[in-house]
């Protein structure tokens, strides 16, 4: 899941310049709230999706399937908007750098962790990712300062990980390797961002653009890594070969374009919240679907996290960082 706009609160997005506001006289048909709610399933069912892909398929074969779809999906999106793809040698290289983290490393985690884990605790751990990035955020961007409410947050969330994953039982029943994998491939799109945020803004392309070469960048990773870790699949199984194809092209290629027109129309805040209901319906749909055991810590570890990803996701008013701005600059004044 990779949606391009801001640092979002969850996985699928990358920190792309957005693409320039719609005209108000093209009015979407279908209302926006509609595609909220798709969007939330289609991103919320991806780790079903993962989880019964790899039921016929490698994790790489995985991925690579669902680059492809992605891929082909942008690519008709961009052939119609009539994008045109960047050309500097250097972008390309940024963009095969942010492939990797953003694309290519998570989606073949995430394939690898679902050997061994529930598709209900990869979900949870996919709602990690704005913590690694607020930790990671201090560190690389000088202008993305913590505040103390940021900070509470990145502790209440990683308590809530703790839940989930039940500490105090010594990680009893727990798959470490697996469990491991998902929340590594979290961190990875945290890298991602802040890597995005710091070479690929301002480069004068279409947040279309640059994730529709990401994702064919990706592919092109996959295609090399892919034949020497696996051979080529005998057979290619009904449901599974209908859930890779669907995880690339709704949750890999239509998700990004839904994302695109709910920032566009209702602002990055609103769309960002999204993010919130995946771990929902990943649960939902794990335990309804797949019959996958629930115990009472997940879910309530789950709402630890979502509320500690929300309180570092939260931004100072206008007013309120007027006033720390100036505030700084006094300091600064008084030391010289």
């Amino acid at each position: 899941m990779s949606a391009p706009c801001q640092q979002p609160a969850a996985p699928p997005a990358t920190s792309l310049p957005p693409l320039p506001p719609t005209p108000a006289t093209r009015r979407p048909a279908v209302d926006w709230r509609i595609r909220f709610a798709a969007l939330s399933l289609i991103w919320g069912f991806s780790f079903l999706l993962i989880k019964v892909g790899t039921q016929g398929f490698a994790p790489f074969q995985v991925t690579l399937g669902r680059l492809l779809a992605g891929t082909a999906v942008l690519a008709v999106a961009m052939a119609m908007r009539r994008e045109r793809l960047p050309r500097p040698a250097r972008t390309w290289g940024h963009i095969t750098v942010a492939a990797f983290f953003l694309n290519a490393l998570p989606f073949s985690l995430f394939s690898y962790a679902e050997l061994t884990i529930p598709s209900t605790l990869a979900g949870i751990c996919n709602a990690t990712s704005p913590l690694w990035g607020m930790a990671l955020s201090v560190v690389a961007l000088s202008e993305d300062r913590p505040t103390r409410r940021r900070v509470a947050g990145l502790g209440v969330g990683f308590l809530g990980v703790l839940t989930v994953l039940g500490a105090w039982q010594g990680f009893s029943g727990l798959d470490l390797p697996g469990t491991g994998m998902a929340l590594l491939a979290s961190f990875s799109y945290a890298v991602g961002w802040i890597y995005v945020r710091r070479t690929l803004a301002g480069t004068g392309s279409s947040t279309l653009t640059l994730t529709g070469s990401q994702l064919f960048i990706g592919t092109l990773q996959l295609a090399v890594v892919t034949p020497v870790f696996t051979s080529a699949p005998d057979t290619f199984p009904l449901l599974p070969t209908l859930s890779v194809l669907a995880l690339g092209a709704l949750g890999t290629g239509l998700a990004v374009l839904l994302q695109y027109g709910l920032v566009q129309e209702v602002g990055p805040t609103t769309g960002q919240m999204v993010t919130y209901f995946i771990p929902v319906i990943a649960t939902a749909a794990g335990v309804a679907l797949l019959g996958e055991q629930l115990t009472w810590n997940t879910p309530v570890g789950a709402v630890i996290v979502l509320a500690g990803a929300a309180l570092t996701q939260s931004r100072p008013s206008t007013a309120a960082a007027r006033t720390r701005t100036a505030g700084d600059r006094t300091k600064r004044l008084s030391r010289t």
